[in-house]
């Protein structure tokens, strides 16, 4: 008796495509929230002390990094829709 078919153990592509781009969708709030607090880890004495100027500069810089990031994101995922699953037809 010959065994039942098994289940292709890749993804198609555009399928893997599509959850590796919403998986980083999904970790943007997280590298936001680890480049936000790298400041609390800057030493606040000491001749090479960053200026409250530079540490406000640094945290709207990461800001408009996340924007641009989710922006890209965004506009990557929606151009490629949602993807078709073969088991579903």
């Amino acid at each position: 008796m010959k065994p039942p078919a098994k289940t292709p153990v890749f993804l198609e592509r555009a399928s893997y495509r599509q959850r590796r781009l919403g998986d980083a969708a999904r970790f943007l709030p997280v590298l936001g929230a680890v480049l936000w607090l790298i400041p609390l880890l800057w030493q606040p004495d000491g001749p090479e002390a960053p200026s409250n100027a530079g540490t406000i500069t640094y945290i709207f810089a990461v800001w408009v990094l996340l924007i641009g990031l989710a922006a890209v994101l965004s506009r990557v995922l929606r151009d490629d829709g949602p993807a078709k699953d073969d088991a579903t037809g």
